[in-house]
């Protein structure tokens, strides 16, 4: 039997965190993520589901935390953020049953959480999203340094994901500006 070991995105063993003048670049890794979508005509039911859990789906442009954080992804689809932990997307198909898809997303996506003084300077370089403007609870798909994101506005940093295997081109993107930034 075959001795795995588990990396993150970057390809190391514990997720790497970077302090680059005024920016702070940490590769997050103890996320659970489920893509959830309503089907055609279950809005009632999948609605229902959604109160009973507490769950609050946003609207366009916008990300709730909570328990569970939800981020507005497309009409009727969310991407489900919580601890990692138990099955993520056994635990909504079992609550939402027909009325909604899910799929396991934890494994498919990289995410850097970008803080300090300097994160909006950063972002502004490499995305065309009006990082200026977002506020927290604001969320968008974008590109950075052209690879498809997701952007994040939260209070104090902004979560940028994007797919595992753009992990490391959107990471030395990141690293190398905000080294021009110092």
């Amino acid at each position: 039997m075959p001795n795995l070991t588990a990396l993150t995105p970057l390809g190391a063993a514990h997720p790497k965190s970077n302090q680059i003048g005024k920016i702070t670049l940490t590769e997050v890794t103890d996320r659970a993520l489920a893509s959830l979508t309503c089907r055609n005509a279950s809005m009632a039911a999948f609605n229902a589901t959604a109160t009973s859990m507490g769950l609050v789906l946003p609207q366009a442009g916008h990300w709730v935390d909570g328990k569970q954080a939800a981020i507005w992804t497309g009409v009727d689809q969310w991407l489900i953020d919580a601890p990692y932990g138990p099955d993520l997307a056994q635990e909504l198909k079992a609550a939402f049953g027909d009325s909604a898809s899910v799929t396991e997303q934890t494994d498919a996506w990289a995410r850097f959480d970008i803080s300090g003084a300097a994160k909006v300077d950063l972002l502004e370089r490499l995305c065309p999203a009006p990082t200026r403007r977002m506020i927290a609870g604001m969320a968008t798909r974008s590109t950075v340094e052209h690879i498809g994101c997701l952007l994040i506005c939260e209070e104090d940093r902004f979560r940028l994901m994007c797919a595992r295997s753009y992990a490391g081109s959107l990471h030395h993107a990141l690293t190398t500006v905000a080294n021009s930034l110092r």
